[in-house]
């Protein structure tokens, strides 16, 4: 336990030969230091967590976190070791201040990267529906980009369209025929029944009909085959740069991707919008307490035996100064008469 008293003690920057002297000074620098300390320590997990999403790397991430840990909390030491009580109230305000803005920057960065790991479910529901977007308007600039296949179809369809007119006529020449030959009367047929003239006549037109759409159904379908297999070359082209462009909508999950799912939330919820104000509060509660502690508290016994501690260097540094000056004058007396100067 006393080990654990004095390393809260450092942490708060205190003198432990003086707190030993004011046993009722030792509670509030333990809870200061304490107070350092933990700051500290939810500023490393907060940058390992920060640092994660952007190396994907567990060393790096702990590494750089402890780094970083560690040099808030060296700063938070800083900030409370240096604020020293004095009689004068506006004095004291006039160090707090810079120093209470100096905590409040301190503990917005630490509150972001761990209100991003406490809201990780929803801003992964909204990164997933972001990609999903993304998905969709790559497709679309893709296909945008390869406009010939659109074209390609087009043209595809217009030659099965010319061999379908082509049936239907051959396929209306035939009704004729079979209407001439089997007596059907109509406005196109005589009515009467065998293979007269007219039938005759209708037999040629159905096969001059039907060499034709031989022609046309060859020649279409060398095209059309042609067409078919530009289009899948084109086709395999823009599957191609869409699978080259999927991995970076994928990894669309870095810290600023997460930082910005994170702000359309609080817009799209309040009570997002709410909780992440409550949450930055906290850390700034917990940031700034050692300053407050040292402003609302009295000056107590420590702050007595610092003083007269700082006092007594301040007249050892006096004496010193008095007994070098005085040495150098008579060094320079017994000079100037030594040369009879």
């Amino acid at each position: 336990m006393k080990k654990i008293t004095h390393f809260f003690w450092f942490c708060s920057g205190a003198y432990a030969p003086l707190l030993n002297k004011t046993p009722t000074e030792t509670h509030k620098y333990v809870g200061i230091g304490g107070t350092v300390f933990f700051t500290g320590l939810l500023a490393s997990l907060s940058s390992g967590y920060a640092l994660y999403t952007v190396f994907q790397s567990i060393g790096s991430a702990v590494a750089f976190g402890l780094l970083w840990g560690l040099m808030i909390f060296n700063l938070d030491r800083f900030i409370v070791s240096s604020m020293r009580k004095r009689n004068n109230v506006w004095s004291e305000w006039k160090m707090a201040i810079p120093r209470l803005i100096f905590a409040v920057l301190l503990a917005i960065v630490i509150s972001r990267p761990l209100e991003l790991k406490i809201f990780e479910r929803e801003i992964n529901r909204k990164l997933d529906e972001k990609k999903t977007e993304m998905i969709a308007l790559s497709k679309e600039a893709i296909k945008a980009g390869f406009s010939e296949i659109n074209e390609l179809e087009i043209k595809k369809d217009s030659l099965r369209s010319e061999i379908a007119s082509a049936v239907a006529f051959r396929n209306k020449l035939q009704q004729e025929y079979d209407f001439e030959r089997f007596g059907t009367k109509t406005d196109g047929t005589s009515g009467i029944v065998g293979l007269g003239t007219n039938a005759k006549k209708k037999e040629q037109q159905l096969d001059a009909a039907q060499k034709e759409l031989d022609v046309i159904r060859a020649g279409h379908q060398l095209r059309i085959d042609a067409i078919e297999e530009e289009i899948r070359n084109l086709t395999f082209m823009r599957q191609a740069e869409f699978e080259k462009r999927q991995p970076n909508i994928e990894g669309f999950d870095g810290f600023a991707a997460r930082l910005d799912a994170l702000q359309v939330l609080g817009k799209e919820s309040d009570a997002m919008r709410w909780a992440n104000i409550f949450i930055m509060l906290l850390f700034v509660a917990l940031e700034t307490a050692p300053i407050f502690v040292k402003l609302i508290s009295p000056r107590g016994p420590y702050d007595e035996l610092v003083d007269l501690a700082e006092m007594k260097v301040q007249v050892y540094a006096k004496e010193e100064s008095t007994k070098t000056h005085v040495r150098s004058e008579r060094n320079l007396q017994v000079f100037k008469t030594a040369n009879q100067i």
